[in-house]
């Protein structure tokens, strides 16, 4: 039987699931050294971190193996892109197109499609250290597929 997937409010969850993202986040900030710490740190049973680590995913990790096409509003001035795409480079997003608007009122549109099977950060990590780069004011994601 083929797994089925549901898009479901935080809040609505079970206070477990909502548990096991928190310890998730700790760990992929570097917040928390070990699972063992994280789950203390939260309040959670290992057991049931390890029973539902692989089956609550945060919505952006959905995306995983998939084309994302992301849009950047950022401000005219030079190493902008060059910080965006070395960001990606970092976190191992594969780079499909990347097309740059002609800056109005000091401010351009930048389109990147990227492949996420090979990244090894989470595309929400990735994009807020991309919305920290000086210069970024805004990023939006487009589309999926």
């Amino acid at each position: 039987m083929e797994s089925e997937y549901y898009l479901v409010k935080s809040d609505m969850l079970p206070e477990v699931f909502v548990k096991v993202m928190a310890v998730k986040r700790l760990l992929s900030s570097g917040k928390a050294d070990s699972v063992n710490d994280a789950v203390q740190r939260i309040g959670l049973s290992r057991s049931a971190y390890y029973k539902y680590k692989d089956a609550v995913l945060p919505f952006y990790e959905t995306s995983r193996g998939r084309l994302v096409t992301l849009i950047f509003a950022v401000e005219n001035f030079p190493g902008i892109l060059s910080g965006i795409i070395n960001c990606m480079a970092r976190g191992k997003a594969n780079i499909l197109t990347i097309n740059q608007n002609i800056p109005i009122n000091g401010l351009a549109d930048v389109s990147i499609s990227i492949e996420t099977e090979r990244m090894t950060t989470g595309l929400e990590a990735m994009l807020e250290e991309i919305a920290r780069i000086p210069g970024v004011r805004s990023y939006r994601i487009l589309a999926r597929d």
